[in-house]
């Protein structure tokens, strides 16, 4: 089966506190990684926790280490795609569109939004 969410997507966390609660419920972001063996996405800007890592020292003899903070995987079901023409959350749907090429007919699956019917 065939992603709904994919790398480089625009989308929306619709789960969790909301953003004065200190959450990140409503916040968009372009996924970086997909993770699709733990149905996990890594957002932009979204789910930063903080990883303390042990002070040491390159061989050029500068000081590594201290405290790194970087964005965590979240589970799919917890984001939705942005809808490209209301920039709201929608759901992702697939039809099969006929492309003509150098003179050759084509059946090509579309990933497509289903609020708006705009392709994705």
């Amino acid at each position: 089966m065939a992603a709904k969410i994919r790398k480089g997507d625009l989308v929306e966390v619709i789960s969790g506190p909301t953003q004065n609660r200190g959450g990140d419920r409503g916040k968009q972001g372009v996924v970086i990684e997909v993770h699709p063996e733990t149905n996990r996405v890594t957002v932009q800007g979204v789910n930063f926790v903080k990883r303390h890592n042990r002070v040491g020292q390159s061989s050029r003899g500068t000081k590594t280490g201290g405290i790194e903070t970087f964005e965590a995987p979240i589970h799919v079901s917890n984001v939705a795609l942005v809808d490209p023409d209301s920039k709201k959350p929608t759901r992702a749907g697939f039809r099969t569109e006929t492309v003509e090429k150098d003179g050759i007919k084509q059946t090509v699956r579309v990933r497509y939004a289903k609020k708006s019917g705009k392709e994705i």
